[in-house]
């Protein structure tokens, strides 16, 4: 039960809706520079793919400065200068980028110093913008509404990557690297713009973290390194950290060889294939839209369970990548578009749980440390999705020089992704959103033992 405070502090389904905007700013920014740049350096300027995809892990990398922005909101009292700042940083970033990779057209060394400058800020802006955006809505939307609100906020980010990509895709023809230019500093302009009037006001001006007085907000500004170690010390903490990696590094191993598999067995052309991505995506939009209103709809009964969506969504990922393999020796006559549109079913059904865990978790342990716990699982998942796309990429490649067999190889890949949905099946039946390892503010003392009430809410994973 929330108290009468919190309840007034809480955002209403507008106040998410606004900060979900800025979550579809951010995404604007990142897809022109993943994707759309990708694209052009590879294809228009004829360099070699590691580049461009270096320079991603770069920005992936450079993630790993998520708990340290977070402590930074933490410490401050506010994430909205963090939000705006990281913002700005980020859109500085894109423009930058956009340059960078005209530049490499008539100086290539000057290019790629420019090119790793700009990736390194937009990994900086994502850190702070995104971390902070986040611990926001942990700490401002209620209980009963973290799913929906995970949703609406994931849901945004999608849909601004599908209507940047649009919009953009249309004003780039006929191409040009000045028009590139012209075209990121626009979109980099007006996300930040709506990010801007987005988040304005919404947080107010008083500090959230409880403080009370000058003594006690001066007890809760540790050096980041022991925050840290506070954070990591915290069992849950530490748990959910392992499955948010193993889970998304499972969830990303199929992104760069799902549609060769489809053109090596299903004789997919590449229009096909890109409209089978399509479809996967699809499946992942449809179950973030179901998992958030049936788990808000059912809030405090078994169908409420974020727990139970993180299990059923890992289980269910990892039956439909096992169906893939079967796929791989069955040939035309598996229903191949059904199986995928099911892996993304299952996909957006856990993922989306689990962001909603991280909102219900991130205040559950010593006080003022939401940021810094909202960044160490924000750095898991950035480094799982880098690592993941990677590892799965080059395992089919030794898979296929092992077994010689195109369809083999990735059918292996398929059935180890699998595997790791199952381990982090359990490792999520483990995870009680609802209840952490509590230390009182004057030390590392724990909690007092909890009430029988509190045993079965955790046991059921209920908040």
């Amino acid at each position: 039960m929330m108290t009468a405070t919190e309840n007034a502090n809480s955002l209403s389904w507008l106040g998410i809706v606004r900060l979900g905007l800025v979550q579809a700013a951010l995404g604007a920014i990142v897809v022109l520079t993943t994707s759309t740049i990708n694209r052009v350096m590879v294809v228009e300027l004829a360099l070699p793919a590691m580049i461009p995809g270096a320079l991603v892990a770069l920005h992936h990398a450079l993630q790993l400065l998520r708990p340290r922005m977070g402590h930074g909101s933490d410490v401050g009292g506010r994430g909205t200068p963090w939000i705006i700042g990281g913002m700005a940083v980020l859109a500085l970033g894109g423009v930058l980028s956009a340059m960078a990779t005209a530049l490499m057209g008539t100086n290539f060394a000057g290019g790629i110093a420019l090119a790793v400058l700009a990736f390194a800020l937009i990994g900086a802006g994502v850190s702070a913008s995104g971390t902070s955006l986040l611990v926001l809505v942990a700490k401002r939307v209620a209980p009963n509404r973290k799913p929906a609100a995970a949703a609406i906020v994931w849901i945004l980010m999608i849909s601004g990557f599908v209507v940047t990509a649009t919009v953009a895709g249309k004003f780039l023809d006929p191409f040009s690297t000045a028009r590139l230019v012209a075209v990121t500093s626009a979109v980099s302009a007006i996300a930040f713009v709506i990010a801007l009037l987005a988040v304005w006001g919404v947080e107010g001006n008083s500090r959230l973290s409880n403080a009370g007085d000058a003594a006690t907000t001066a007890s809760k500004k540790p050096s980041f390194k022991s925050a840290l170690k506070e954070v990591w010390a915290e069992p849950q903490a530490r748990h959910f950290t392992i499955f948010v990696f193993v889970s998304m590094f499972a969830y990303n191993a199929q992104d760069l060889i799902l549609e060769p598999f489809a053109g090596s067995v299903f004789k997919f052309t590449v229009g096909q294939s890109t409209g089978l991505s399509g479809l996967q995506h699809s499946g992942v939009l449809m179950g973030m839209i179901l998992v958030g209103a049936i788990a808000t709809m059912a809030w405090g009964k078994a169908l409420g369970s974020l727990k139970f969506w993180m299990v059923t969504g890992c289980i269910g990922s990892g039956i439909a990548l096992l169906g893939l393999v079967v796929a791989g020796s069955v040939g035309p006559t598996w229903p191949f578009k059904a199986n995928v549109f099911l892996l993304g079913l299952a996909n957006g059904a856990f993922s989306i749980a689990a962001v909603a865990s991280m909102m219900s978790m991130a205040s559950n342990g010593r006080e003022s440390r939401e940021g810094v716990r909202m960044g160490l699982w924000g750095a898991s998942q950035a480094i799982a999705f880098g690592l993941g796309s990677f590892f799965g990429a080059a395992m089919s490649d030794m898979a296929r020089l092992l077994l010689g067999s195109p369809v083999a190889a990735y059918s292996t890949v398929f059935a180890f992704e699998a595997i790791l949905f199952l381990v982090a099946a359990v490792f999520a039946y483990q995870i009680s959103p609802a209840k952490d390892f509590r230390q009182s503010n004057a030390g590392s003392k724990p909690s007092d033992p909890p009430s029988r009430d509190s045993l079965v809410a955790s046991l059921t994973g209920r908040a």
